[in-house]
Parts: structure tokens; sequence; C-alpha cells
């Protein structure tokens, strides 16, 4: 998959191209089916799959404060992506030049210009442009003049709704991973590198590999029973806490995961936690050994949930 990291930086796509655009955060069963559809109409057209997307996201732009937990990193983004079968991926460095483009700018500099895009799979509510003046019919009217194909996306319903990023969130805000797995095709991932923390799990006897994530993070605090993907292609269970660690007066949010049976050193490695099953949510404990007494239910609670029997 080629990637491209700045549109406006890049050389036109002399061949043309088959085009999406949006945020696809999280790349969840909706997004796979707009890229499905947008793979066999390029595959018909003989044009390769483009997917265009923001970072940051507009409203991460606007607003940040208000701006909602992110599904997926951009090296999350751009994996899933190339799973799915795009071919180009292109980043559009959303700041204030870009916000201030018209809707003609947008058209005409980066669709027609930069991607030279034939088709291009897009919402009825997608808007561009400053102020967010330019609309579909908009983009409609440009695209009949130029001989571009538009094309409405498909919508994908799980337990009777639309699937969408925000549904996926709510289902993490709430402690509900087996719902958002529902939406997303997969159970939820985060990737991220192991830090050197204070080692206090491991006086406690249970070691942990602790995973600042550099978004703001979507899963409601507590523990959880995880897989976690190792560089070295092991997947091992584990339980994985995330919050804020009230017993021991943290502030920032951390993802610890101790997985089961393993005494290896992850340190500075790369690696995947799936989350799997909502376990508890996080407490305050009134001395160390009430939380490692907690902590031992906790990991009996992952071995009935992931069926992974004790080394002997």
């Amino acid at each position: 998959m080629r990637i491209v990291r700045r549109v406006e930086h890049m050389a036109p796509l002399s061949g043309g191209c088959a085009l999406t655009i949006g945020n696809f955060d999280g790349l969840h069963r909706g997004h796979q089916a707009i890229i499905a559809q947008l793979r066999e109409r390029a595959g018909e057209l003989g044009l390769p799959c483009a997917l265009m997307s923001f970072e940051p996201m507009p409203l991460e732009f606007f607003n940040p404060q208000a701006a909602p937990a992110r599904l997926s990193s951009r090296r999350e983004k751009m994996r899933a992506a190339r799973a799915l079968g795009i071919d180009i991926f292109v980043w559009a460095r959303f700041d204030a030049r870009f916000a201030s483009l018209s809707p003609e700018a947008f058209l005409t500099q980066l669709i027609e210009a930069r991607l030279n895009a034939r088709y291009v799979l897009v919402g009825e509510d997608f808007r561009f442009g400053k102020a967010r003046a330019g609309d579909i019919d908009t983009l409609r009217e440009f695209a009949a003049s130029r001989g571009i194909e538009v094309a409405p996306l498909p919508d994908v319903h799980v337990d009777g709704q639309r699937v969408s990023s925000t549904r996926v969130r709510q289902a993490l805000e709430t402690g509900k991973p087996e719902v958002a797995a529902r939406l997303l095709g997969q159970s939820y991932r985060v990737s991220g590198r192991v830090v050197t923390g204070e080692r206090l799990g491991r006086t406690l006897g249970f070691p942990t590999a602790n995973i600042r994530l550099a978004r703001k993070p979507a899963p409601r605090y507590g523990v959880y029973a995880v897989w976690a993907y190792l560089a070295d292609g092991q997947r091992r269970a584990a339980a994985a806490s995330f919050g804020v660690r009230p017993t021991v007066n943290g502030r920032e949010p951390l993802l610890e995961v101790f997985i089961l049976d393993y005494d290896g050193d992850l340190y500075g490695q790369r690696i995947d936690v799936s989350f799997e099953v909502f376990l508890r949510a996080e407490e305050r404990y009134d001395s160390l050994e009430a939380l490692t007494d907690q902590m031992h239910r906790d990991v009996d609670a992952v071995r009935r949930h992931l069926q992974e029997p004790s080394a002997s």
C-alpha cells in the first residue's frame, strides 16, 4: 500500500483512482462495506483504490476538548486499511489552511488535480470546504461536469441500528467490548510500545507490560480479559487494567497488561491488546494486600473466560 503523507504535496495520480473520503475511525463493519464496494468498482474500472482521511480529525482541530475518543491511531488505521485492500492511503493535514479551503478549491485542487478521482464513494451527509459549505449536491454537480462517477455509501446494520464509530465508542465506554466486536467485525484492539513503569506489579507478583496510549482512550476504566499479541507472533491470555490506578494515586490513564504464565522481557516491544470481556470497574483499595487479593481473582476470571489452563 502506498502512503501519501500530505495530499497537497503529492504528485498527481496520472492514471486516476477510485476514491472514498472520511475519518474512518475504527474501520468498523460499515467502513469495511464501503471499501468492499470501492474495490469492486475500482476493479471494474481498472483503477487503484484510494482512501483519504484526516489528521487530526476535524473536530479535534476545531474543538479538541469536545472531540470523542479515538478508536484507532494513525498506525492502526493504515494497517487495517492495508488488510482491507486499499492501494493508496492519503492523509490530509487538517490545519487552518486546509479548513479555509473553499468547496471549489477542495474539489479542483485535491480531488481533481492531485487525486484525479474517476469514481467517488461518499455518504449523503458528506460535507466539505470552509464552514462545511460543500455537500453531496456540490460534489455531484462538479463530478457531472468532469465525467466523474459519484456513488452513495452502503449502510450496514447490526442489532437493528446503523453501524457507526459513535456506536462503537458507546459500547466501549459502557464496558461492552462484545458489542463493540459485533460492530467492528473483530474484537477492539489497541497497539502500543511497552514502556518502563514503576514496577509495582512485579513487587506484588504480577509483572505487567505498561502501555501508554498516544490517543484519548475509548474503553471504560476497569479490568478486562484480553488477548495479547506479541511481537514474535504469540497470542497469550492476559488480564488488563485500564485506568488511572486510584489505589496508588495515579493520574494519567495507563494500560497495564499481565500476561498469564509468561516471564519474557517485553520492554521496548510493540504489542497488540484485544479487549474480550469486561470483568469489573476500576476500584480504589484500602491496602496493597487487598489489591493483590483482587488481582488473583481477576486472573482466575481471565482463565475462566479465555479457557487458559494454568501452566503445570
